[in-house]
């Protein structure tokens, strides 16, 4: 509002200037306040996805063979218990 003041065509431009300025930022919380719904959205439709996914792998590893048991080793060791 410095137009109203100072009655300069720089004031005046600056003033414009400015109202711009709070446009786009109302337009960019707009935006953000979309994209939080969709994500909200989004979260709401996949929210079940994890047991599934976890219950899955979990199946996968039951099917798995057991590599836990003792292999030799590659090459000359020597047994050092009697």
């Amino acid at each position: 509002m410095a137009a109203t003041v100072l009655n300069s065509a720089r004031a005046v431009e600056m003033s414009v200037f400015i109202v711009r300025a709070f446009v786009q930022l109302r337009r960019l919380l707009e935006s953000n306040a979309a994209l939080t719904r969709q994500l909200d959205e989004l979260e709401k439709k996949y929210r079940d996805h994890d047991d599934a996914i976890a219950a899955i792998l979990t199946a996968i590893r039951n099917l798995m063979p057991d590599s836990s048991g003792t292999s030799r080793g590659i090459g000359f060791t020597a047994d050092l218990e009697p």
